[in-house]
């Protein structure tokens, strides 16, 4: 669908955009909802984060719109130096973007993207969510990974094909409707 650079960064600002809102509501209220509000004998979810102080990230309690801000760094970054170039490339490995129809060929670009940025960013907030009130172990960071790997697989599979991209590729049509 983008046709230029400025584009190709206006579609990966949206997507991280709806992205980032997504996984951080789905890990701190679902995964993570019911033991937050155990911990601070809270009703709610916003009310527990609240109670305790923010959100546990690089050790020490941060409001959500920090760690909102935080991860939408992040996943803009990687998204414009590694999700986007190299999903385009492999689905090209696979398919002829000419000849392919292009729902097949989006399709096969958002699943690529989505084996590439889920285990990158589970790998990064590993490290930013790391309890660094312990001692630093490899083997905790590792296990780590690989749950949140496993909680945000799926969740970013399905959110992915089925709700934000769609969302995204109607917003991004709606405003380059003059140029595509």
């Amino acid at each position: 669908m983008p046709r230029n650079q400025f584009q190709r960064m206006v579609f990966a600002f949206l997507t991280v955009l709806v992205t980032v809102h997504a996984y951080v509501f789905y890990s701190l209220y679902v995964v993570n909802g019911s033991v937050l509000m155990q911990i601070n004998g809270a009703d709610s979810v916003i009310h527990a984060i609240n109670a305790q102080g923010g959100v546990y990230m690089f050790g020490r309690m941060l409001p959500v719109w920090a760690v909102i801000l935080i991860e939408f760094c992040f996943a803009y970054g990687l998204e414009c130096i590694m999700g986007s170039p190299c999903s385009f490339r492999l689905a090209c490995k696979v398919f002829e973007p000419e000849k392919t129809h292009p729902v097949t060929f989006e399709t096969t670009i958002i699943c690529t993207t989505v084996g590439l940025m889920c285990p990158a960013m589970s790998f990064l907030a590993a490290w930013f969510y790391y309890p660094y009130y312990a001692e630093f172990n490899i083997f905790t960071l590792l296990a780590n990974w690989l749950k949140l790997v496993c909680f945000n697989f799926p969740f970013a599979f399905f959110s992915q094909l089925f709700f934000i991209q769609p969302l995204v590729r109607t917003v991004f049509k709606f405003l380059f409707r003059k140029r595509l």
